[in-house]
């Protein structure tokens, strides 16, 4: 009898083991997965980062008059060079962003500038960069929210806090992104 309750209990710290080893596994590879779709996203920004010099090259030529467009574009440039941390990284793409998305707009003024083979090109480009951007951070969210998700469930929780697992953040669009581009026009001389 003493023999069948200490195989029970031998049994049943084998199966406790093994839950724990495979919530662990588990957490490990969401972990990984945040850190795999951080990765894809840097590789994207940084080819993104290095077409704006070559954008604003182009520009300057025609939008004399727009300088404070092109300030802006190289100033979120600058943003990147000193981001840090994930969420310095996250402000200065933000920033990247609306600087662009300012810069296209007021490109509708100057009719030479679009037919430019060059900045036909670069733009082509730079939007493709921002559209894979995107697709990119969803991917990274979906990793974070199911990693969030399984450090605060029962009884993953457990095993997280035994790891010293920590929330993590979502990539967040800053408020100000979601507003329509200002367009200002002005008159060549």
């Amino acid at each position: 009898m003493a023999l069948i309750i200490l195989l029970i209990l031998l049994g049943l710290i084998v199966i406790l083991l093994t839950y724990g080893i495979i919530i662990y596994n588990g957490l490990i590879n969401l972990k990984h997965n945040i850190s795999k779709a951080w990765s894809n996203i840097d590789v994207l920004l940084k080819q993104r980062y290095d077409e704006l010099p070559k954008l604003v090259s182009v520009c300057e030529g025609y939008m004399q008059h727009e300088q404070a467009v092109l300030e802006n574009v190289t100033r979120a440039r600058s943003m990147m060079d000193a981001a840090g941390s994930e969420k310095q990284v996250t402000e200065a793409s933000n920033a990247i962003t609306a600087a662009l998305r300012s810069l296209f707009a007021v490109v509708e003024n100057y009719p030479d500038l679009k037919a430019d083979r060059a900045f036909r090109q670069l733009q082509a480009r730079v939007s493709q960069l921002e559209d894979q951007i995107a697709d990119r951070r969803e991917l990274y969210n979906e990793s974070v929210n199911l990693f969030n998700i399984r450090i605060e469930q029962f009884p993953d929780v457990m095993v997280a806090s035994m790891m010293r697992l920590e929330e993590r953040e979502l990539w967040k669009i800053d408020p100000g992104h979601r507003e329509d581009v200002a367009m200002k026009f002005t008159p060549r001389a």
